[in-house]
């Protein structure tokens, strides 16, 4: 499966704004295991003053929706959860920008992020698969979800996942009964 365009429309603008990021969700589970449709991006952004500005820079309105930046800094000052929306006008495509905050789980991904070849010329960097496998358990618990399973397993079997890094998180997050089901199955 050839990658959208799309992605790289949004890589190559966050590698241009220089912050910290990582791309996660189903992206990041089509890398590391098998592909399918999505029609969005989930990307984790460390964003400051300097790099919010780079960002409003990157990504001009006339070929972006962009919230407003008091809406940004808002979101910048939330403790855990900032979030907003990019959207390119022309194809329509979202990149949902979830802010690092002080979320704990954040913190120990972001160092371990990979440097993946996305297309030619575009290196993306993308949340390592311990990660994307907790919060795709996360999710298959709020919302039961067949995808993240599938994805789950794809991951496992694909890529592989550290279990002796996975085994504090899922303590912590209370996931460790989910992810003996999803191993459970063959």
């Amino acid at each position: 499966m050839p990658p959208p365009d799309e992605l790289s429309l949004f890589a190559v603008r966050l590698e241009a704004i220089g912050a910290p990021y990582m791309v996660t969700g189903a992206t990041a589970a089509i890398l590391y295991g098998q592909p399918r449709l999505t029609n969005d991006l989930d990307v984790v952004l460390t964003l400051d003053d300097s790099s919010r500005a780079a960002l409003l820079r990157a990504f001009p309105e006339t070929e972006f929706y962009v919230p407003p930046e008091s809406v940004i800094r808002a979101e910048q000052a939330r403790n855990q959860r900032g979030h907003f929306n990019l959207i390119h006008h022309e194809s329509g495509y979202k990149a949902d920008i979830y802010l690092t905050g002080a979320d704990p789980l954040h913190a120990w991904a972001m160092p371990l992020r990979r440097r993946l070849r996305w297309a030619e010329g575009v290196e993306i960097a993308v949340a390592p698969p311990e990660y994307v496998v907790l919060r795709k358990l996360e999710f298959w618990r709020e919302g039961r979800s067949a995808k993240h399973p599938a994805d789950i397993r794809a991951i496992r079997e694909v890529t592989g996942v550290d279990e002796a890094a996975l085994a504090p998180w899922l303590e912590r997050m209370g996931l460790g009964v989910l992810w003996e089901e999803i191993k459970a199955v063959r």
